[in-house]
């Protein structure tokens, strides 16, 4: 009798010789079926990937992301039954493969990936009340905690992430600037966008996200840019439907 542990490990790795014991419902030898079945297994999971994370795909070339797939797969495999849940930690693995240490952003991009995808699931939630907001008079408005929609996701980088995104996925892109660049992906209608957030937009989003007031995040961000516009950033946010009316940002 195969144990458990044993038949699900070696499914991820086709080094491992086929486990003993395996009988078809006739008692005969099931080797074969397990071989087919593990195959299946790993091209599964392989192609999870690469429907996940297109932005790391274009950047290394398919042939250098399907190569180095088989390897995350054996390494971490799945933890839900969902695979729009798979490759959570493939940042964490891109930065351990010493042939990727030259494309130092290239796990923020993963990270990114993964922000775009679970922007995509994301529970809906109830539209942001402009017309409410600007009924309210400046304190008011000051002094009031803005959430943010589910479908929000705020990515802080070193590297100018949202360059990189649109020179590898927008056609006749410029290319990317020596920056750090902090990134909103918002899902205005059906598909998730990633925009670029002005600079200390970063620091006021996660103000926000954290529960604090539109004034008291606007503070944090003018305490790290002293030039930040609120009017601005505010302008870009709404016209993008990253706020909701119930609490519910998310910070990757």
């Amino acid at each position: 009798m195969t144990d458990q542990t044993t038949f699900r490990e070696g499914l991820l790795d086709p080094t491992r010789a086929t486990p003993d014991g395996l009988e078809d419902p006739q008692g005969r030898s099931a080797g074969k079926r397990y071989d087919v079945y593990r195959n299946n297994v790993t091209h599964a999971l392989i192609s999870a990937l690469q429907t996940a994370f297109p932005l790391v795909r274009k950047i290394i070339g398919p042939q250098s992301f399907d190569t180095l797939a088989p390897s995350y797969v054996r390494m971490h495999p799945p933890k839900s039954p969902l695979m729009m849940y798979y490759g959570a930690d493939f940042a964490d693995f891109l930065r351990g493969v010493p042939q990727l240490a030259h494309l130092g952003y290239l796990p923020d991009c993963a990270r990114l990936d993964l922000a775009m995808r679970a922007s995509y699931h994301a529970a809906d939630a109830p539209s942001f009340d402009l017309a409410d907001f600007q009924a309210l008079s400046p304190d008011a408005m000051m002094n009031r905690p803005i959430p943010l929609a589910p479908a929000t996701m705020l990515l802080r980088s070193q590297w100018p992430l949202f360059d990189i995104w649109a020179f590898n996925m927008t056609p006749a892109a410029a290319k990317p600037r020596a920056i750090a660049q902090d990134v909103l992906v918002t899902r205005p209608q059906f598909d998730p966008a990633p925009l670029l957030l002005p600079q200390g937009g970063g620091v006021w989003i996660a103000a926000l996200s954290n529960g604090e007031t539109l004034g008291a995040a606007c503070n944090l961000a003018l305490a790290e840019t002293p030039d930040f516009d609120l009017a601005a950033a505010l302008a870009l946010v709404l016209g993008n439907g990253a706020f909701c009316s119930k609490k519910g940002a998310q910070d990757v």
